[in-house]
């Protein structure tokens, strides 16, 4: 703790995003970053507490505390060091995770200005590309073959650790390039795709192996491998079997963004295949990070107005006494796209979808929606009000979540790791799974 009193002294400091007016006519990353003085003042706000809730908080253990003293100062090299410990892609998770560090840290419970963890960490990662930290790492093989299959970041983390074990790696994913979801989800303006280029690079040259377009089924899996880690995510989203169900302009959001991130990479589409929002009245269904995505994509792309419906209640703002510590926080979450323009909505039950008579959607209806405990505990009863109403949209996305996988009785030497395993989740989780699973998978075959 270089600086005993910068707690007391230092307010919390956000690099903050581009100015909305630059920053909806490109696809380019929101966030900017401090100078190197401001985030070594941000990290000297650490009070290496004594038992870190932090490190206690996140999925991967990073251990916070090391690291902002190490950044406050001037230590980089140590700071990465200590940060590749724990974590495989500090440059992925400094940018798009939650930082479930943040809301367990004293400062935010005391003040509600938590220490910068996620930028810290995201600075720390990029100066470690900058001054040539990230080195390339030669494994001594120990004979024994792995086969991953997907390259998302639960699959990335158990092939890079499994690759620093010694094991032969191969990761089998069926898109034409690596990261899963960060790729063909995320959207560029909150994660470069330069940025996953970058460390595949990086663990192409360590000697991890992609094979690309390999869809492979899980009872059919490749033969030649002493063990087989399964990281094929949630690829099924959650459908609205609403009537009207079936018009045109009716898509799941992951049809918008993943497309929209390759056209970004330049693939080709048919005028008739492409899934644009330009001149449109835009509704989103689904109010979490997806839904954002939706409404940071359509104002890029031209959308005339934005709307966003919820079927939950608005959450508090800045505290919520029905989440108290050390649960996480439900409260308001205003992303970058919503300070763009949304008109967001809450308790709202989408009755159907309504066509202009040409097989197009022009119109949805919605109906209140009353939330009451349930007498026999667990998940709230939900009732209708009978208030409906009608909201213009020529697009609709669908972003309710995706589908839990069932996953078929596996053999000994199959291991299932990320969203595969647990249902949809966090990014950081996915890495804390990857890294757990190849851990086992060692265990596994070193009593082989």
């Amino acid at each position: 703790m270089g600086n005993p009193k910068a707690f007391l002294t230092v307010p919390r400091k956000e690099a903050g995003y581009r100015p909305i007016n630059d920053r909806i006519h490109d696809f380019g990353e929101v966030e900017q970053t401090l100078n190197t003085r401001d985030r070594q003042e941000q990290a000297s706000r650490c009070m290496d507490c004594g038992v870190p809730f932090c490190h206690w908080a996140c999925p991967l253990g990073n251990k916070d505390p090391e690291w902002n003293d190490a950044i406050y100062r001037g230590e980089w090299e140590t700071a990465y060091k200590l940060l590749k410990k724990t974590n495989d892609f500090p440059e992925f998770t400094g940018r798009i995770c939650p930082a479930l560090c943040e809301k367990a840290c004293v400062l935010y419970h005391t003040t509600g200005e938590a220490v910068t963890n996620r930028e810290n960490e995201c600075s720390i990662a990029e100066r470690a590309f900058q001054e040539g930290y990230v080195t390339i790492e030669h494994p001594t093989r120990n004979g024994k073959r792995v086969a991953v299959i997907g390259a998302g970041p639960a699959g990335l983390a158990a092939a890079n650790q499994l690759n620093y074990m010694g094991y032969e790696v191969t990761v089998f994913e069926k898109n034409e390039a690596a990261g899963g979801l960060m790729r063909y989800g995320i959207p560029n303006f909150k994660l470069n795709k330069q940025i996953i280029d970058r460390r595949i690079n990086v663990m192409e040259q360590e000697g991890v192996k992609f094979l690309y377009n390999q869809d492979i089924a899980a009872d059919k899996l490749p033969e030649g491998f002493d063990a087989y880690v399964i990281a094929t995510g949630t690829p099924q989203a959650r459908d609205l079997k609403a009537p009207g169900r079936e018009l045109k302009g009716i898509h799941l959001a992951l049809e918008l963004l993943s497309q929209q991130n390759r056209v970004l990479a330049g693939m080709k589409f048919k005028p008739e295949e492409l899934v644009n929002c330009k001149g449109k009245k835009v509704l989103v269904i689904g109010g979490g990070d997806t839904g954002s995505d939706c409404i940071g994509t359509a104002h890029r792309q031209g959308a005339v107005s934005v709307t966003q419906i919820e079927i939950m209640p608005k959450p508090p703002v800045g505290h919520n006494d029905s989440t108290p510590w050390p649960n996480w926080p439900v409260i308001l979450k205003t992303t970058s796209s919503h300070e763009e323009g949304c008109d967001r909505r809450w308790l709202l039950n989408t009755n159907q979808f309504i066509g202009d008579g040409k097989g197009c959607v022009k119109q949805v209806e919605v109906e209140g929606v009353i939330w009451e405990p349930n007498p026999e505990g667990g998940r709230p009863i939900m009732k209708l009000d009978g208030k409906k109403e009608i909201i213009e949209a020529d697009i609709v996305f669908l972003a309710m979540g995706f589908i839990k996988p069932e996953q078929p009785t596996f053999p000994s030497n199959v291991f299932v790791a990320g969203d595969a395993a647990s249902g949809a989740s966090l990014v950081v989780r996915a890495i804390a799974s990857g890294r757990k699973i190849a851990a086992s998978v060692d265990k596994y075959l070193s009593s082989k």
